[in-house]
């Protein structure tokens, strides 16, 4: 057993000294946990930020002005004023993501107690855009609509007042989101890029016939690259996680770092697997990104980080709780944004071995086969 022990230590070493060497994947490694999470944390927003709006304004009266000053930046960008047979040819080109067409007679229409319609053409093309802009400009001519009655700045009384509170992220930025998403998202690539890539490598440089005669097992080899990738990543993890989310985008992480880290840990013993099974079945790396691509697409839009579960159909749901990704997406929300604890995750930490475990022993088979087929 010590001596298997090991043999695996020094495998592993002799894993990262060739990842060292390789400096491709070394700026990979940098870019992809530093600039990259910045870049889209800052740059990728779901909330409305300066909107495109034109306005029809075919009644020119107070209340239709009111309306019109009502769309403020930083939501909208200033409103833009068209003429009715403008709107086709406008909204054909994209010029603006929204426009209100308001009637004749608007006011006294509504002043003589009368329900006027109001025309708002969306461009849905943006459907993120589009679904919040359009809640944003229904509350905002409900709100001119209710100070216009009152004639005050005070909205008429109702009868129940709602009170939000939001935590977990009080002002719903969406970089906090973004950040923490996209570092789930890379340590899912990056984990099956690496594993694979140790694989391939061996088979590339001929380094796997000189494995077949050392006293080495395969499952010692295996465990040595889950190891030493898997280790890699999570420093890198760690220095993001301090360095990039909370000192240069300021996110503030609610749970703890080391448990988060632990269940990582769990995720990339799956994930690494799956690299390596996958790198059984090329023969170069072209050939792994062509199977990898498709896995990480998978799993990346459909474990729950980029739309809820909740939302898919139901078999849909059921299959994906096979993937390790779902398992560490909700463990990653559950720990950094809500402070989970153990007693919280451990379902997700428990799915993630589990299917680690079933994913390792697929690998050692076909990496077993591999080997036995280059002696």
């Amino acid at each position: 057993m010590q001596r298997s022990f090991r043999n695996i230590y020094r495998l592993g070493l002799k894993e990262l000294n060739s990842l060292r060497r390789d400096p491709v994947l070394v700026f990979l490694i940098f870019f992809t946990f530093t600039f990259a999470i910045y870049i889209i944390a800052t740059n990728v927003q779901t909330e409305l930020r300066n909107a495109s709006i034109a306005v029809v304004d075919e009644d020119r009266s107070e209340l239709s002005r009111q309306i019109r000053a009502a769309f403020l930046q930083p939501y909208f960008k200033t409103p833009v004023l068209l003429g009715l047979d403008e709107v086709d040819r406008a909204m054909d080109s994209s010029r603006y993501a929204f426009v209100l067409d308001i009637p004749p007679n608007f006011q006294a229409d509504v002043v003589k107690g009368r329900q006027p319609a109001l025309q708002l053409n969306v461009d849905a093309t943006a459907m993120t855009l589009a679904g919040n802009g359009a809640a944003y400009i229904q509350a905002i001519i409900n709100r001119q609509l209710g100070e216009f009655y009152s004639r005050s700045d005070r909205p008429p009384l109702q009868a129940v007042t709602l009170s939000m509170r939001t935590k977990f992220n009080p002002n719903l930025d969406s970089s906090w989101f973004m950040a923490i998403m996209q570092i789930v998202s890379n340590i899912t690539m990056l984990s099956l890029i690496l594993s694979g890539a140790a694989v391939i490598r061996e088979r590339e440089r001929g380094t796997i016939e000189h494995l077949l005669v050392m006293p080495v097992t395969p499952g010692e080899i295996m465990l040595a690259k889950i190891w030493a990738n898997s280790l890699a990543i999570i420093l890198a993890v760690t220095l993001s996680l301090y360095l990039v989310v909370q000192m240069i985008l300021s996110v503030r992480i609610n749970g703890s770092i080391a448990l988060f880290i632990l269940g990582t840990a769990l995720f990339l013993y799956a994930m690494t697997a799956l690299g390596i099974v996958l790198s059984t079945f090329a023969k170069s790396m072209p050939q792994f990104a062509l199977l990898a691509i498709p896995f990480f697409v998978v799993m990346n839009m459909l474990s729950g980080g980029t739309s809820p579960l909740e939302g898919m159909p139901r078999f849909l749901q059921v299959l994906m709780q096979a993937a390790p990704s779902t398992h560490f997406t909700s463990f990653a929300q559950a720990v950094l944004f809500r402070g989970a604890g153990v007693g919280i995750v451990w379902p997700q930490m428990a799915m993630m071995l589990l299917i680690g475990s079933v994913l390792f022993t697929m690998a050692l088979l076909r990496f077993r086969t591999t080997m036995s087929s280059a002696h």
